[in-house]
């Protein structure tokens, strides 16, 4: 999960905090996960081996949540309807459960890594 970040950037500016924030509620609206009941951490991609380690770290309670609101959103989908307004997932309970254990995995993959390729120099 390496890469250019600027979260940091556009946090402490005010000015820039102002005019990505409505932008950023408007992209989460428009993807419509929270209408079917689900976090951010739910739609991530399962296909690396990070983000599968990361799921099979959470606790058992975390991993039971995480299906139920699978199968839920996928019963959504099915009837062609999506949660009410009371119901649908409030941003402020749209936490992020999974992203600290993908970025533990993702360090200790790339400290692995390093050391497999650890190289030895003989004189």
């Amino acid at each position: 999960m390496s890469g250019i970040t600027l979260v940091n950037q556009v946090k402490a500016s005010k000015f820039l905090s102002g005019v990505l924030q409505p932008v950023a509620n408007a992209f989460v609206n428009a993807a419509g996960y929270r209408q079917l009941g689900l976090r951010y951490d739910d739609v991530l991609r399962e296909e690396t081996d990070v983000i599968r380690e990361a799921i099979n770290r959470l606790p058992d309670n975390e991993g039971y949540d995480r299906m139920f609101r699978m199968k839920t959103a996928f019963q959504y989908s099915l009837s062609h309807t999506v949660a009410t307004k009371e119901t649908a997932l409030k941003p402020e309970d749209d936490i992020r459960y999974l992203t600290p254990v993908i970025d533990e995995v993702a360090a200790e993959f790339a400290e692995k890594e390093d050391f497999n390729n650890i190289k030895s120099f003989s004189k």
